[in-house]
């Protein structure tokens, strides 16, 4: 469908919304909670005062613009969550980096028409950046942007917010199977990452699991409206439902051949010998590369 003006724009009021009362939270100290998520495959997550005053804020805007449609939030549930349109609100996607002062985190928005993410927004508040995506385009501060990628698994850049994300077993000897073949892995983005790809900065290809509906669904269009690939590990599209079929496992990529590639890896039977080296040596990179962020700042 086409998506009306009025909802990219009211799409960026609350992102702006939600921006100011984190910025008023960010890099001071905080109460930091941890909360239950039980039809998540890792149930438990931080949350903090930020999380939810942002989420209640971005709500109210909403039920006062448009209260007939239903809002999916991750600090404060569903609400008609069966309507045409419906909001899904993650305040914070990335609270760990939030709360360790750490500007890669973002406000997600997405809108969805019966259960299919047509509009989403990727704010990130205390750097200006910001990306939107609807009606086959996606903007990053206001520009036009593509996402490129290169077209060979072995010379893509790959990203992951941890290696610790997947599930023992089947799950992580793919995501291994799949780091082995890339050029170089990197961790630590959140819904950063997706940015980076749509946008065409050089990262190339993103891989995930465990990742709830508010994680995934406003990546879907800043990702497919740049021209790249979001879709679960099966290559079926995400929807509202996704969740429940896939256990939040998501892929995207620059270009379809690279998102074919990584699909084929994901569904492959596997029989990889996952020896204590190798997991020693993904935690390490993660270590790393966390170490080498900070120093950055």
């Amino acid at each position: 469908m086409d998506v009306p003006t009025e909802f990219v724009s009211f799409a960026e009021k609350l992102a702006d919304v939600a921006g100011e009362v984190i910025l008023r939270y960010w890099r001071k100290p905080v109460e930091v909670e941890s909360k239950l998520e039980l039809h998540r495959p890792v149930a438990e997550s931080p949350v903090t005062e930020a999380d939810r005053e942002a989420e209640q804020r971005m709500r109210e805007l909403i039920e006062a613009q448009y209260p007939s449609h239903g809002i999916i939030g991750e600090e404060f549930g569903n609400v008609r969550a069966e309507a045409e349109f419906v909001w899904v609100l993650d305040p914070i996607d990335g609270t760990k980096s939030f709360i360790t002062g750490k500007p890669l985190f973002g406000t997600l928005i997405a809108l969805l028409r019966k259960g299919t993410p047509v509009l989403g927004v990727i704010d990130q508040c205390v750097l200006k950046e910001r990306w939107v995506g609807a009606n086959g385009q996606t903007v990053f501060n206001q520009r036009p942007v593509r996402a490129k990628g290169v077209r060979q698994l072995s010379e893509a850049m790959m990203y992951a917010t941890t290696p610790h994300m997947f599930s023992p077993g089947l799950e992580q000897q793919r995501f291994l199977e799949l780091l082995l073949l890339v050029k170089r892995p990197l961790y630590g983005c959140d819904c950063y990452a997706y940015g980076l790809v749509a946008a065409g900065f050089g990262a190339d290809l993103v891989v995930e699991a465990d990742l709830g509906i508010y994680d995934y669904c406003a990546l879907v269009p800043v990702v497919t409206c740049a021209g790249g690939c979001m879709t679960d590990w099966q290559g079926k599209p995400l929807t509202l439902q996704s969740h429940e079929i896939s256990r939040g496992r998501v892929v995207a990529a620059g270009n379809q051949e690279l998102w074919k590639a990584a699909v084929a890896v994901l569904n492959k039977k596997v029989h990889l010998e996952i020896s204590p080296s190798l997991l020693l040596g993904v935690a390490l990179g993660a270590t790393v590369a966390c170490l080498l962020s900070a120093r950055k700042r």
